[in-house]
């Protein structure tokens, strides 16, 4: 009897990991896996509003592998780059892969902004941002076997779609608050009606605030919170944050923060929390985070990984005051 008790435990916990990969695939499209990249000093994760909101071209490669330990767990790849066109504009490009058990999504996104100076003496600005989005989707069917029931499935099924982002960023001395609305137009599912969702908007609220030592010291501290909406289901979450950086008189510095990760109708109840650290040397960046699970599948891998990779060129490329600089702002 305790041994049926063990298989039948056994076979509840294996089809509670086969339904949650199958809901992350169903939802893959409604946004891309963000955790802690937009942390990394790279807040263009986010938002078109912050292509070129730096005096140089900055460019961040990640590398995510999330619920490291089960096999078919999301992945994902993804390289951003952003800079200055002119004084006061800005654009970006993204390009990522992102694969979800048997499903693969891989896309471009294309951005621009313009970056206003509300008033010169206070520090104020308010920046528009616009992105085109191509999203191409896959499903590998053929590794379905043998356990795929239904013969009309067969072959690899594919679909693209094209969407768009509109964002709005203001700041103030070291206060930031930007809005984002992703993929605003709904989509067209004549290949899988009655499967996909057509409604793919979520949004998405990113503020903070950055307290600057006024000693000799050059530390900031950085507390921040990201907020996300989905405008199909009505599911939310929040990310609470906070930031330590260290800077030498080159304005190398080194950083250490967390993240807690909660749905907003369980904040006693949090998806992920953990530690993140890195560095920037010169025009060199690094930075790595590390996501504890806290859910039903805690015992079963070893959480989620984030290592980015980056390199800052042509710094100095604007003279406008709008532009993000470390620790004089």
């Amino acid at each position: 009897m305790m041994a049926q008790n063990k298989i039948s435990k056994m076979k509840k916990i294996i089809v509670s990991i086969f339904l949650l990969t199958v809901a992350s695939s169903h939802s893959q499209e409604l946004n891309l896996p963000v955790f802690t990249q937009y942390l990394a000093d790279n807040p263009f994760v986010i938002s078109s509003t912050f292509a070129g909101i730096g005096d140089n071209l900055r460019i961040r490669a990640n590398g995510l592998t999330q619920w490291v330990g089960i096999k078919g767990a999301p992945d994902n790849q993804s390289i951003y780059a952003d800079f200055r066109i002119a004084d006061q504009s800005g654009v970006g490009i993204s390009l990522y892969n992102d694969k979800n058990g048997n499903t693969n999504q891989a896309g471009a996104k294309v951005s621009f902004a313009h970056h206003i100076i509300l008033d010169y003496y206070s520090k104020q600005y308010l920046s528009f941002g616009l992105s085109y989005n191509f999203n191409s989707f896959r499903i590998d069917a053929s590794a379905l076997d043998p356990i795929n029931f239904d013969p009309a499935i067969n072959n690899n099924r594919f679909t693209a779609n094209n969407n768009f982002d509109v964002g709005l960023l203001y700041r103030n001395k070291g206060y930031f608050l930007s809005f984002n609305a992703s993929n605003i137009l709904n989509k067209d599912i004549d290949q899988f009606t009655g499967i996909e969702p057509s409604l793919l908007r979520n949004y998405q609220v990113y503020s903070g605030y950055v307290f600057r030592s006024k000693t000799y010291n050059r530390t900031e501290i950085e507390p921040s919170v990201y907020y996300q909406l989905f405008a199909s289901d009505r599911r939310s979450s929040t990310d609470v944050n906070v930031k330590f950086r260290k800077f030498n008189r080159d304005d190398d510095y080194i950083w250490a923060g967390v993240s807690y990760r909660f749905l907003n109708d369980q904040i006693g109840k949090p998806l992920n929390v953990g530690p993140m650290v890195g560095f920037k040397k010169s025009n060199f960046y690094f930075g790595y985070s590390y996501q504890a699970t806290l859910n039903q599948l805690s015992a079963f891998n070893t959480g989620t990984h984030v290592v980015t990779l980056g390199l800052d060129f042509l710094a100095g490329i604007s003279n406008c005051p709008c532009t993000q600089s470390p620790v004089h702002d």
